[in-house]
């Protein structure tokens, strides 16, 4: 098969386009024939200085496709059917072979594009508002880059459940096409400080959470809180390594958590099934996945790049 790997991390230049052999379906798994690839933040995360469980490489969280081949102890999947499945690594391929636990079948009426799209982004925003964050009707968050995967995923999310939402993004442009999602108040971090415009639109009472995935906002989301407010932190796009002084939470009674959906994929069903019921959402229409650029599996390192420009609305997709 054909595959994006790279043998160093570094910038997109890494990548090369290579033939590998196929993956194996073990007992337990499926092989599936990658339609789309939905580069994650943390697969440009990686990329760029993470981890690397073999040379050459193959990054990559999530995919969407027909199965090839399932495992002999596989009872709940068939040749043929498609599915969007996750990974620690490994999509940015032809083929992948996964646990069928970590796949969901893709309804009538979903694609595998935007099936591709939905696992991940999904399912951190969910965790994000409300396993970790608690969000309840009636109170205000706080969504940074608002205009990435997660972001826009949070946007419908936290609306519906009738919170107030409030979110960063680096244009005009993007927050005004983020009003149809849900965004009540939108702010352009390049031309704002986004603590004082928090405070100015909840009339200086603060937010009650904010979904942080940038990292280098960490301060600031806390400082934007209102007493007893939560951060959720959920990634480093930014790519800072800053300590952070605890002292801030204190005097507030505020709290910062962690997320990382992985964990809660295989700590038991409720993650599966609550990621289950956001695929079904997506196929009657109740939430709306946004895929703003598709690109060759070839030109993977064109994709990596165009993310890292910050110029993307919604996922970008690698298509095999």
């Amino acid at each position: 098969m054909k595959a994006a790997v790279y043998r160093r991390t570094g910038p997109p230049d890494v990548f090369s386009y290579e033939d590998v052999p196929d993956p194996v379906c073990g007992d337990g798994d499926v092989l599936v024939e990658v339609e789309a690839i939905s580069i994650e933040g943390g697969d440009v995360l990686n990329r760029a200085g993470g981890e690397m469980p073999s040379t050459p490489h193959i990054v990559g969280y999530q995919c969407a496709g027909p199965i090839r081949e399932v495992g002999s102890a596989v009872a709940d999947r068939e040749v043929g059917q498609k599915v969007v499945c996750v990974m620690a690594f490994g999509s940015h391929a032809e083929v992948v072979a996964v646990p069928t636990l970590a796949t969901w079948p893709i309804p009538d009426g979903v694609d595998a594009k935007q099936a591709a799209c939905v696992p991940i982004p999904f399912g951190t925003a969910d965790d994000c508002l409300f396993e970790f964050g608690l969000l309840r009707e009636g109170q205000t968050v706080l969504i940074q880059a608002g205009g990435g995967g997660v972001g826009l995923a949070a946007i419908q999310l936290a609306k519906r459940a009738g919170a107030t939402v409030l979110a960063t993004a680096s244009s005009d442009e993007k927050l005004a096409r983020l009003v149809e999602f849900g965004l009540d108040h939108g702010i352009n971090y390049r031309d704002s400080d986004f603590v004082e415009e928090s405070r100015r639109i909840t009339g200086g009472r603060g937010v009650d959470l904010v979904v942080d995935s940038v990292g280098t906002t960490l301060e600031g989301s806390i400082n934007a809180l209102t007493y007893r407010g939560r951060v959720t932190l959920v990634g480093n796009a930014g790519r800072d390594r800053r300590p952070i002084d605890a002292g801030l939470l204190m005097g507030q009674n505020l709290t910062l958590v962690g997320v990382f959906l992985g964990a809660e994929l295989f700590a038991g069903t409720r993650a599966r099934d609550m990621i289950g019921r956001h695929i079904a959402d997506v196929a009657t229409g109740d939430l709306r996945v946004v895929i703003d650029r598709e690109f060759p599996l070839a030109d993977a390192a064109a994709a990596h790049a165009y993310i890292e420009s910050r110029q993307a609305f919604g996922r970008v997709l690698l298509i095999p």
